[in-house]
């Protein structure tokens, strides 16, 4: 996944960016309290991006992929 789509995709959970670090940005859902660094790569591979969304959605829960 392209970061921009990523980075996309969690503003529209209404997350902020909160800080630049060395080699990544963190971004927070103010809903949640949820905090996780985006690295600064074009590509991020899906298996992350995946658990990047699954953990800032607003639900704030960390699910599998069989749904539990």
């Amino acid at each position: 996944m392209k970061r921009v789509e990523l980075v996309a995709i969690i503003e529209g959970f209404g997350c902020v960016l909160i800080r630049h670090g060395a080699r990544h940005d963190w971004y927070r859902n103010p809903d949640t309290g949820v905090s996780q660094p985006i690295p600064r790569h074009r590509e991020i591979k899906e298996h992350l991006a995946r658990h990047i969304v699954r953990m800032l959605r607003s639900d704030g829960h960390e699910v599998d992929d069989a749904g539990g």
